[in-house]
């Protein structure tokens, strides 16, 4: 009787246990199912009757970067070509007062000098302006009447050496290896002949046009010579008040690029009028020891047609090449081009790059391509003012370039300690530092 106790002491501990480890299972499952009710339903199945919404990508997501870039970038393309269009439309619409206007620049850039030069010993500015502006324009009619005056006088010496010369030409052709027949010369003069029969009306029509042409040349040389009298006397108040036409945020930049453009323009005239001068005084000398009928009007067209860059020496030589062709014979024309090559290689390698310097250094390439742009646009006019014209704006891109880089530097945290000193060192120079021009 002793051992039933103990039995049933064991047999209630066994059962205590197993029904804590029930309880400690029940209250894992309870958990387990806990944590699974948390967790989303899994979704209903799909009514077939139900519409189908399918969500699309936002469209400028979609389209890749570099086509969105040169989308952004082709519509400002646009734009500014239309505004390159209505302006060249309106350009052209007042071709003569743009090119009288350019042209008085550029005869202001020449004379300018002369003023400060009599304003620094004490002329009044109206009077040293009127005695530039006479002695400029006297200097300029002076060589334009010697000219006609020139040809006048030669004209009929030349043309009497014209005909010697078509005479020797048809006589050398006549006995050249190239077996050329009288007749054949006589056929090509008559059809020359006959061409200037059937075009009477288109070369009368010619001459009523070169009538206008001479008409609005008087025109523009009358405003061209209004324009450079009042840009010499009040150029600065001009140039002031063109300034308040500028925005306010952007006439600082302007402000300081006009006077350096001004600079290269003068710089451009000074050494193109030098160059051209050069040129005319040397090539004149040697047809004229040629023996070369005309030589100081020629010479004078080698100094004007100098100021159209590159096409203008071309042209100008081979005028004089050819006068001397046709008065004086195949040997004094080749002289003559001798000279005349010899003259342009110094001042293409050497007078230009001394004379001209940096401030106006202009690469071939953009000579060649503005001096045929501005010839398709305006003609002769256009072809001279082209070169000037780009020299200015490198000048004001670069100006407005480092400007705008000094501005972004200041705006920038300034560094502080050590770094403070190696930003100093490495910072450009201020573009506003330079020295301001003459006035």
């Amino acid at each position: 009787m002793s051992r039933v106790p103990g039995w049933l002491g064991r047999l209630g501990h066994g059962l205590t246990e197993m029904g804590e480890r029930l309880d400690e299972r029940r209250a894992e499952a309870e958990r387990e199912e806990t944590a699974q009710g948390s967790e989303e339903p899994p979704p209903a199945p799909e009514d077939d009757s139900a519409p189908v919404v399918i969500e699309r990508p936002d469209p400028a997501q979609v389209v890749p970067w570099g086509m969105r870039v040169a989308a952004e970038a082709g519509w400002r393309l646009l734009v500014l070509a239309g505004t390159v269009w209505v302006l060249m439309r309106v350009i052209s619409a007042v071709q003569l007062v743009v090119l009288a206007f350019v042209a008085a620049l550029l005869i202001t850039a020449l004379l300018q000098p002369t003023v400060s030069w009599l304003r620094k010993y004490g002329v009044p500015r109206g009077l040293a302006t009127a005695l530039t502006a006479i002695l400029g324009f006297v200097v300029m009619g002076l060589i334009g009447w010697f000219v006609t005056w020139q040809v006048m006088e030669n004209i009929d010496n030349v043309s009497d050496q014209v005909q010697d010369g078509i005479d020797e030409l048809r006589d050398w052709l006549l006995n050249s290896p190239f077996h050329v027949t009288d007749k054949q010369i006589n056929d090509i003069s008559q059809n020359l002949q006959d061409a200037i029969g059937a075009n009477t009306d288109q070369i009368t029509s010619a001459g009523l046009e070169g009538v206008t042409v001479v008409v609005e040349a008087l025109t523009g040389i009358l405003l061209a010579a209004f324009s450079t009298l009042f840009l010499l006397y009040d150029g600065k108040r001009i140039w002031e008040w063109t300034l308040k036409l500028v925005p306010a945020a952007a006439r600082p930049g302007v402000a300081g690029a006009g006077p350096r453009a001004w600079r290269t323009l003068t710089a451009y005239v000074r050494g193109t009028v030098i160059v051209a001068l050069i040129d005319a005084i040397f090539i004149g000398l040697g047809i004229y020891f040629l023996g070369v009928p005309m030589a100081v009007p020629l010479a004078v067209f080698i100094f004007l047609f100098a100021f159209i860059p590159l096409v203008g020496a071309v042209v100008s030589g081979a005028l004089a090449v050819v006068v001397a062709l046709v008065t004086q014979g195949v040997f004094t024309a080749v002289m003559s081009l001798v000279v005349v090559l010899a003259v342009q290689q110094i001042e293409g390698h050497i007078l230009q790059p001394f004379i001209l310097g940096r401030a106006v250094r202009v690469h071939p390439l953009a000579v060649v391509l503005s001096v045929a742009a501005g010839g398709m646009v305006a003609g002769i006019g256009g072809a001279v003012v082209a070169v000037p014209l780009v020299a200015v704006t490198n000048t004001v891109v670069g100006y407005l370039r480092l400007y705008s880089r000094e501005q972004a530097l200041k705006q920038a945290p300034r560094p502080r300690g050590a770094t403070a000193v190696d930003a100093a060192v490495v910072e450009p120079a201020s573009p506003s530092q330079d020295p301001p021009p003459a006035s």
